[in-house]
């Protein structure tokens, strides 16, 4: 009885144009509407189930404080904190009357809260020493704040000298002002990038009163992600906002960008870096190893064709099964590519051979079709159901990817049998060529069937080897360690990761109320694994009562001080040069001696003479670099002096809204205890506060819930796929010891691969995992091609058309979708990695380890069907 293959092959053959025909038209519908139907979402929380516990605890953090999600964070760093905080108060004023590209911008560092009630957070002692230098700074404060100009300046350091003139002080107590007003004025005229800090000079560089520099702003992007890279358009918006205030290394300021939606931006970005030449690579080497493998540029140009043909048809099934694309179903494409091209090397080697011995191309390709029918039907049906496997489970994610690359390998079979005979019967294949008998290979024939117990001795040692490297494979499931260390969003995520208060890996837990919240996180911070735990209540000073009596007394003396009731006027450049040249003198006369002070009071003095002599050009940039702080400084101190009693109930709507949702419930939010930030103590401190809070969430719990997830998907539809496939091979073979010989070598394969993993250091994570489903694909077609020839009677089988065959074929795609290596994206380079290592071992277990496992053939050949 023919096979129902080797029918539609004839049929094939016999009518070649209708049957290009109608190919043709299936292409052509497919294209039309995958192109009318094509979308993609790039939103990774749709890879994994929302019905899983944790993306449950997610959704209703999510829907507490929904502002929270999809963010950006600008990163200001100053070269002085006034730079930092005039840079951060621009940025968020920009980017929050930009309703185009932001719904919500925040200061979670800064803003007029924390600006007023800074102080409070610091001990008593530390508004104690932040207070008295404020005071002890009144007499050069008054000038400065009645003045803040150039011309105030210099008048407050004539104010002071007058002092040292008479006597009242030490020119050394005005040592630090001067020595700091040179150094930058000097720096300055060097032409070389110059900046001042008012508030280190008053504050010393440290204490309560020393503000960082560094500040952060905080924006929830407006998002389409229907585009690949659906934060662009935002991120592109923040540094047109710096540029336009200015915010550069010139003027020292750095602003950078990082934050969920620029890290995913990001990825998709290497992700298509030099994607032409992996692409550009993956084809050659497609094109080459087709070539070597059939000999023929005609026969290349047709499994081309109908693997182009049938990848087509194949994302118009998925888009019309699923919907949209993610990140990972689109992974398709190269499943397909490789499991098809399979296909067409198996018919094209064959087709070759077989015209050896058949006077036409149509009798050849038919005898083709008889040996490889049900090979071929049993290898496309054992991939399916081992993709349609990842169905059950909970990573959506590739669970898509199954359905699509199980539909698509029944297309690429039928497109095999159809299309691609079709189109051999219309080119000219040229020449036939094939190796048959090859001596080297007979060789190799004999010595695995007379050294089979050795050969099945070094493979057993083998898999004892791999079955005990499985504990020491490592798992590594942080999306983090998947992205380009070198982009934007990666690198300024990982500096604001070295500072323990930025920890992104925190827990978040939704407490019923407030009080609940901080009841609660008391108990959690005595577990050992617990650091920090922030409430609202955590953003309310303690002990307001002596710190605001502190403040108070400060204010009542520098109230006039720094809120003078008659200012001056902008000084003229003539007002300007007259009170530089008269400091200037001052300063010469008061330095008399050899001292510090009066080498620093020279030099300014020469300073501030160079200055009045020079061009108005001078005298303005000497104002940008020394006013502008001063206006910065003398607001944070107005600000910090108006501290008030805060609570709870006072805070801000825009602080109150991060902790507290409409409804009342609290967040509270945990960072781990000490510096190792591992995975270890990550997954340690995760399950140390499930222990106690089993729905917490956050990106710590996420990340490891994640893990576990994946983790979980690929252990189960492993089993599933062994199962259904062996039952399917069963069913089929009705032989027990021949559906172990089409499966043994595919497991010990998979152990060999997670061995090598082990020797090389590369850990599994999200990406190269996918490697595995294509790993048992393609090993489970190749072992069945053999087991099927060995039962059909086929002896010396490396030196028959089907090795040559699996050889290339094996060749084709790992060459080609190893060049994956070649990415810039670090996940996809691994995966590259894993399918050359992965496909290697395939290789090495069909060509050695399943022959001998075979061992001679022990029934008479059976006669093919016609």
């Amino acid at each position: 009885m023919t096979h129902p293959l080797a029918r539609m092959v004839a049929l094939a053959c016999r009518r070649p144009w209708t049957t290009i025909a109608a190919a043709l038209l299936l292409t052509l519908a497919g294209l039309l509407f995958a192109g009318g139907h094509f979308a993609m979402t790039t939103d990774a929380t749709a890879l994994i189930s929302p019905d899983v516990a944790w993306r449950v605890a997610e959704r209703k953090m999510d829907a507490a404080f929904p502002q929270n999600g999809d963010t950006v964070l600008v990163v200001v760093d100053g070269a002085t904190p006034e730079l930092a905080e005039r840079g951060a108060a621009g940025m968020a004023a920009k980017m929050a009357a930009d309703a185009r590209h932001f719904r919500r911008v925040t200061r979670p560092d800064g803003g007029d809260y924390f600006a007023r009630e800074g102080l409070l957070f610091g001990s008593e002692a530390d508004v104690a020493a932040a207070t008295r230098q404020m005071i002890d700074a009144q007499p050069f404060l008054g000038p400065l704040a009645s003045d803040p100009s150039l011309r105030g300046i210099a008048g407050a350091l004539g104010t002071m000298l007058q002092g040292v003139a008479r006597g009242d002080a030490a020119l050394a107590r005005i040592d630090r002002p001067m020595s700091a007003l040179a150094d930058a004025l000097d720096t300055q005229a060097a032409a070389k990038p110059a900046f001042f800090s008012w508030q280190a000079l008053f504050g010393g560089g440290g204490g309560a009163l020393a503000a960082p520099r560094r500040r952060l702003v905080r924006a929830t992007p407006v998002l389409d992600f229907g585009a690949l890279m659906p934060g662009v358009p935002a991120t592109d918006a923040v540094r047109a906002d710096a540029a336009g205030l200015g915010l550069d290394a010139a003027h020292g300021v750095s602003v950078r960008i990082t934050g969920s939606v620029p890290l995913s931006d990001e990825e998709f970005a290497s992700l298509a870096d030099h994607a032409w030449l992996v692409g550009g690579t993956m084809l050659l080497a497609m094109l080459v190893t087709l070539r070597l493998a059939v000999r023929s540029w005609q026969i290349v140009a047709a499994i081309l064709a109908t693997t182009i043909a049938g990848l087509i048809v194949t994302a118009a099934i998925g888009l019309a099964a699923i919907g949209q694309f993610n990140l990972i179903s689109v992974a398709f494409i190269p499943l397909f590519v490789g499991l098809g091209v399979d296909f067409g090397i198996q018919i094209g080697v064959r087709f070759q051979a077989e015209r050896l011995t058949h006077a036409t191309p149509a009798e050849a390709m038919a005898a083709a079709a008889s040996a490889l029918g049900a090979p071929l039907l049993l290898a496309a049906g054992a991939v399916c159901l081992g993709f349609l496997a990842f169905l059950p489970t909970d990573y959506v994610g590739i669970a898509q990817l199954g359905v699509i690359a199980g539909l698509g390998m029944i297309v690429a079979l039928v497109f095999s049998v159809t299309l691609l005979p079709a189109l051999l019967m219309m080119v000219r294949a040229g020449r036939p060529r094939a190796e048959l008998d090859n001596p080297k290979l007979a060789r190799a024939d004999a010595f695995l069937l007379k050294r089979r117990g050795l050969v099945l001795a070094v493979f057993g040692v083998a898999m004892v080897l791999g079955i005990a490297s499985l504990a020491l494979v490592r798992f590594d499931f942080n999306p983090l360690h998947l992205r380009n260390p070198h982009g934007e969003a990666m690198a300024t995520l990982a500096d604001l990761m070295r500072d323990p208060a930025r920890d992104p890996d925190t827990i978040d837990i939704l407490a019923p109320n407030l009080p609940a919240a901080r009841a609660l996180a008391a108990r959690l911070t005595r577990l050992p694994h617990v650091g920090q735990a922030i409430t609202a209540a955590s953003l309310v000073p303690d002990d307001q009562a002596p710190k605001l009596a502190q403040i108070a007394n400060a204010q009542a003396l520098l109230d006039y001080t720094l809120n003078p009731f008659a200012p001056a006027p902008p000084p003229s450049d003539a007002e300007t040069i007259a009170a530089l040249l008269t400091t200037a003198q001052g300063l010469r006369t008061a330095a008399a001696g050899t001292d510090p002070a009066s080498r620093d009071a020279r030099r300014l003095a020469t300073a501030f003479d160079r200055l009045a002599d020079g061009p108005a050009t001078g005298r303005a940039k000497a104002t940008a670099l020394l006013v502008a702080p001063l206006q910065t400084m003398l607001d944070q101190m107005r600000a910090a002096l108006s501290a008030q009693p805060a609570s709870v109930e006072t805070l801000p709507a825009d602080v109150k809204q991060d902790w507290i949702a409409p409804n009342g419930a609290a967040k509270i939010q945990l960072t781990a205890a000490g510096t190792d930030r591992s995975d270890a103590a990550l997954a340690r401190f995760v399950a140390a506060v499930l222990k106690v809070v089993p729905d917490a969430t956050g990106p710590a719990v996420s990340t490891q819930g994640a893990a576990h997830t994946v983790a979980m998907a690929f252990v189960e539809a492993g089993v599933l796929a062994l199962a259904a496939v062996s039952l399917l091979l069963l069913l089929v073979l009705r032989n027990a010891r021949e559906v172990a010989f089409t499966l043994a070598p595919v497991v010990l394969s998979g152990f060999l691969t997670l061995g090598t993993c082990v020797l090389i250091g590369q850990p599994i994570n999200f990406a190269n995992i996918i490697a595995f489903p294509l790993l048992f694909g393609v090993g489970v077609a190749f072992h069945i091609y053999f087991v099927m020839a060995w039962r059909g009677g086929a002896t010396n089988l490396l030196q028959s058309p089907l090795a040559r065959a699996v050889f290339f074929s094996a060749l084709a795609t790992g060459s080609a979708f190893g060049s994956l290596w070649l990415s810039r994206h670090p996940g996809t380079a691994s995966m590259g990695k894993i399918l050359m290592i992965s496909l290697g071992w395939t290789l090495v277990c069909a060509l050695v380890f399943e022959p001998a496992l075979l061992g001679p053939q022990r029934r008479a050949p059976k006669p093919r069907s016609s």
